[in-house]
């Protein structure tokens, strides 16, 4: 049924509970599983400050390779990771159409309210934009 699935990281424990069902459905359907990390280079570290650029692409990479670490010992045949440059849920979107991706796993942050409105939902915009479907999987945290 899947073929490709992408699985959108920023590293965080929601992100890696995604990774889980990421896997899981890649290791079941035989499919390609391709993680990405976003960095936003309008977000974070001052625009000044030597070096923040740099952090945030090690952080990707960082992120990006314990997804394929996970998927690689779950005997997922085709994995990779990529760390990309852009408003995050661009980077999503690009990434379905440059791998042909089926599916899309991703974690949620479950911002509400004024948190919600003032930082945007990636995950919300992913579901509304995107061109296949998306599963989105709590944070652990949230579930409690």
């Amino acid at each position: 049924m899947y073929e490709r699935i992408l699985h959108p990281t920023d590293g965080s424990e929601g992100s890696m509970a995604a990774a889980d069902h990421a896997i899981e459905l890649a290791t079941h359907h035989g499919a390609a599983l391709h993680t990405v990390y976003a960095v936003n280079p309008n977000v974070g570290p001052e625009a000044g400050v030597v070096g923040a650029l740099e952090a945030l692409e090690e952080a990707g990479r960082e992120a990006t390779e314990a997804v394929v670490e996970r998927a690689e010992a779950a005997g997922v045949g085709t994995v990779e990771g990529s760390v990309a440059s852009g408003r995050p849920y661009r980077v999503i979107l690009d990434a379905v159409d440059d791998h042909d991706v089926d599916l899309v796993v991703m974690g949620t942050h479950g911002r509400t309210g004024l948190d919600r409105y003032l930082l945007g939902s990636v995950a919300e915009k992913v579901v509304r934009t995107c061109p296949v479907p998306v599963l989105t999987v709590r944070s652990p945290d949230e579930v409690e």
